[in-house]
């Protein structure tokens, strides 16, 4: 049984407080949160793992504020930055949900929810993730940036996509959903099969002809986003830009 452990977190957004709020859950001790007009000096004293919760480039500045603590775990909730921002602790980590926190109260349940973390460093965190009930990965420093742009492919680039469906299909009179249904059969097409099995449409067929047709019915600022995915997908499948 993992002893319970006492944290306290700088950073009162909504990454910091959807942790807070999913420790808590959890049986952990979470003390106040800190925010950008405390006194973050002696955040360290007094419990086993410090978080900086704070947007990346202020994680080195606040970081350097804390007085160090041998027994104190610092970590960090960064996906593109390594352990080297937090010093100068002895004891550091990195923890990185793999999730989209929209806001406190749906961020505390997706972190309990059997989450996907990128972990480095100081095994606490390992602590944490267990807790949590969720899962992880190592990701070294040399390759956090790679790792957190695949993460923003996945998630952001993803919502910006349907944005660019909700704007090209709305004026038709089609309704989001019936594509966040396609989208969502897509998606389970890829865990099932893998993307390059999961791909179907004109790109796949080698069916220019319809992708003409598509980027000529397009409104003008809408087809360089078409077309820069239309590449990709004939990459996926083997093929190359005519």
């Amino acid at each position: 049984m993992i002893a319970m452990r006492r944290v306290r977190i700088i950073g009162p957004g909504r990454a910091g407080r959807s942790l807070a709020a999913a420790l808590g859950r959890c049986g952990w001790v979470t003390e106040p949160l800190l925010g950008r007009d405390d006194d973050c000096s002696s955040a360290a004293e007094g419990v086993d793992l410090l978080v900086v919760a704070t947007p990346d480039a202020a994680i080195a500045e606040v970081a350097a504020s804390v007085h160090t603590r041998p027994d104190t775990v610092v970590a960090h909730l960064s996906g593109a930055l390594g352990l080297e921002v937090l010093a100068p602790h002895v004891r550091r980590a990195a923890c990185h949900p793999l999730l989209s926190l929209a806001n406190a109260d749906r961020g505390a349940d997706l972190l309990c929810d059997g989450a996907w973390f990128a972990v480095a460093g100081d095994p606490l965190v390992g602590e944490l993730v267990q807790a949590l009930g969720g899962r992880s990965f190592t990701v070294g420093d040399d390759d956090r940036a790679a790792y957190h742009a695949a993460a923003v492919l996945a998630s952001n680039h993803v919502v910006a996509l349907l944005g660019q469906v909700e704007r090209v299909a709305g004026p038709l009179g089609v309704p989001l959903d019936a594509f966040l249904a396609l989208a969502e059969g897509s998606l389970a097409n890829v865990r099932a099969l893998g993307p390059a099995d999961a791909l179907t449409g004109p790109a796949a067929r080698g069916d220019e002809a319809t992708i003409d047709r598509h980027l000529a019915a397009l409104p003008a600022d809408e087809r360089a986003g078409y077309e820069a995915l239309a590449d990709l997908a004939r990459r996926l499948a083997g093929g190359k830009r005519p």
